[in-house]
């Protein structure tokens, strides 16, 4: 790029006074040009790409572009009183954030400054914002489940602490409930969770606190809220903060962490209007052409660890939003390839009373039964299937023909099925009961019932095994299986629970 003369005319005066003087050009700068979050310094030849540099109002900013005769800074505050011929200073190390269990329970801004009135953070431990991802060899393989509470996604797109499973779907389909019901079922099960908001509105991420408060799931959940009001930079580096503060309790204290990033969209969004503003060329959809590599050295940061490292774990949940369904553009498809698997929510499923809206002919989880508990892993084989053939029916029972006995049977069988599967928000099911509804629901148990009455008999149903035939939830919770006397206690407790609900 080259210098306009106005630009240097603050250049020279700094030259002027400092004539004779030995000045250190590598670790101190002056603004060039200075707006929309952007900031352009002559003079620090050494800086790094990333570097966290500070200018003299005590603003700090994050060194992008490191070009032949300037550095392209984005500004990590308020930019106004940066004028041309501010003085810039090297700090010598990355953006960092404060990381411990003191953030534990609280709401803080990517940069750990608190958001919640509750006080500063007492904390010494600071962690670099970018951090390499674990290597092959510091891995190892995904097979202890993490539990959601929610029927659809546990029974047929299980998810696995140390897996990365993207929720994707158009705007206002549950994308967001289905993350905090996940993090509300992770109660009791010591897991660490982290909410990192990226571009929401601010009331958004009030009323997502209180309903954790509500809870009491911000006993273990730390918030980091970049808002829509915030500039470009800062939500930027709001979901590098959060897998910083992740890593802390992984490597570290070798816990197990769930960390939700809603939504990665407005990310790159943000990221887009960082690299135009700092003259970076644009590629498809004006984004610039490493906005692949933003997201993927973001989420192979979430692994589980080797016995050797301590064994810790994150779980990321990466949240897209798409336009009208199109799963096709350009930064659905990126983080597709990136992620194991993606729970694809649908409006239409929506619109028509399925909640949670998973549409499970496109959903997957690339991690499989090996996330499973083996009782589950048994009860829901069948499930996918048979939800495919009653859809695939569904389409010409339509047209009224006459139908055979089976396939009148598959329909009534989809369609409790598809019922049993409809879950409210914040009613999240433990595995054990959600292995009961589920046997009931497969082996045909729900057949004679009308359909409006196949939930409250699930409802019911669970109640009546933790009151008379406690054994039951208790032995697929101590040994992970449905053993064979536990099945015949399970037949006779749903037939004898049957006979009494139907009379």
């Amino acid at each position: 790029m080259k210098l306009r003369p106005e630009e240097i005319s603050s250049i020279i005066k700094q030259q002027i006074e400092a004539y004779g003087v030995r000045a250190k050009t590598d670790d101190t700068g002056y603004v060039l040009q200075s707006g929309d979050g952007i900031a352009r310094i002559y003079g620090l030849e050494n800086a790094m790409s990333g570097e966290l540099l500070q200018f003299e109002n005590g603003i700090y900013g994050m060194a992008l572009n490191l070009e032949e005769d300037n550095v392209g800074c984005v500004v990590l505050g308020d930019a106004e009183d940066i004028k041309e011929g501010s003085s810039v200073k090297r700090t010598g190390r990355t953006v960092e954030v404060p990381v411990g269990n003191a953030l534990i329970g609280r709401v803080v801004n990517p940069l750990g400054i608190p958001l919640d009135g509750k006080g500063e953070i007492k904390t010494d431990k600071f962690r670099s914002m970018d951090f390499t991802a674990p290597g092959v060899v510091d891995r190892k393989s995904v097979n202890k489940p993490l539990q959601t509470g929610i029927m659809a996604i546990d029974s047929m797109i299980p998810i696995g602490r140390g897996q990365r499973e993207l929720i994707i779907g158009d705007r206002q389909t549950g994308k967001t409930a289905i993350a905090i019901d996940t993090i509300i079922n992770q109660k009791g099960k010591d897991v660490i969770c982290i909410y990192v908001a990226i571009g929401q509105k601010a009331s958004t991420v009030a009323g997502i606190v209180n309903t954790l408060e509500q809870f009491g799931a911000m006993d273990y959940t730390i918030v980091v809220a970049s808002t829509a009001s915030e500039l470009a930079s800062v939500q930027y580096i709001a979901p590098y903060a959060g897998c910083a503060m992740a890593e802390e309790f992984m490597y570290n204290d070798h816990k197990d962490v769930l960390i939700v990033y809603d939504d990665l969209t407005k990310h790159a969004v943000a990221y887009r209007a960082m690299s135009l503003l700092l003259r970076r060329p644009p590629g498809r959809e004006a984004f610039p052409g490493d906005v692949f590599y933003l997201h993927s050295r973001l989420l192979e940061r979430s692994a589980r660890l080797s016995d050797e490292l301590g064994g810790g774990s994150i779980t990321a949940l990466p949240i897209i939003e798409t336009l009208a369904g199109d799963v096709s553009a350009y930064i659905p498809t990126n983080v597709i390839s990136i992620t194991d698997g993606q729970i694809y929510l649908e409006s239409e499923l929506f619109f028509a009373g399925q909640r949670p809206a998973v549409n499970v002919g496109l959903s997957v989880s690339r991690v499989g039964g090996s996330a499973q508990i083996k009782a589950m892993r048994k009860v829901a084989g069948p499930l996918r299937i048979n939800l495919a053939q009653y859809r695939e029916l569904a389409v010409f029972a339509q047209f009224g023909s006459d139908l055979d006995k089976a396939t009148r049977d598959k329909l009534i069988q989809g369609e409790r099925l598809v019922e049993t599967l409809k879950q409210p928000q914040y009613a999240t099911l433990p595995v054990e009961d959600q292995v009961i509804v589920l046997y009931a629901a497969t082996n045909k148990y729900l057949m004679e019932l009308p359909v409006k009455e196949v939930r409250k008999f699930n409802s019911e149903l669970v109640k009546f095994f933790r009151d008379r035939y406690p054994q039951v939830p208790e032995s697929i919770i101590a040994t992970g299986e449905l053993k064979p006397e536990t099945e015949e206690l399970l037949k006779k407790g749903i037939e004898e629970f049957k006979a009494d609900f139907i009379r």
